[in-house]
């Protein structure tokens, strides 16, 4: 069965697109009602929900209680800030052989893995810096 067509799932969509940041759903419908002010948060929670489980966008869960949306389905990792929250994507070298080193141990099938980096961002080394 097709999914209907819903201007609303693409909007959300064409906003996620257009950020990097790691939004979440509050983030989301906060931004999006400015353009449709009659948007529910559930239908914000439904799309991000339907679109994450399509495989269309990427549902993270980086600890802080609340799930974060990335457009980018690539294969990637990412950096929480300790101290603001921020989620950033790393752009590193493939470290797919820890796959490998996982499964020595493992009696059972590993079909891949997400990788989180802990620390501070550089506006909050910068912030903690100048406090000294």
């Amino acid at each position: 069965m097709a999914l209907k067509y819903s201007r609303q799932r693409e909007v959300i969509k064409e906003f996620l697109y257009s950020r990097y940041d790691h939004p979440t759903a509050d983030d989301v419908y906060v931004n999006i009602r400015k353009q449709y002010p009659n948007i529910s948060l559930g239908t914000v929670y439904r799309n991000l929900t339907l679109l994450s489980d399509m495989g269309e966008i990427m549902r993270l869960r980086v600890g802080d209680g609340v799930d974060h949306f990335d457009a980018d389905t690539s294969p990637h990792n990412h950096f929480i800030c300790s101290e603001c929250g921020c989620v950033i994507d790393l752009k590193m070298e493939n470290i797919d052989y820890i796959t490998e080193a996982a499964s020595k141990n493992f009696c059972g099938e590993i079909k891949g893995h997400s990788t989180y980096f802990y620390g501070y961002c550089e506006d909050c080394c910068k912030q903690l810096q100048s406090s000294i």
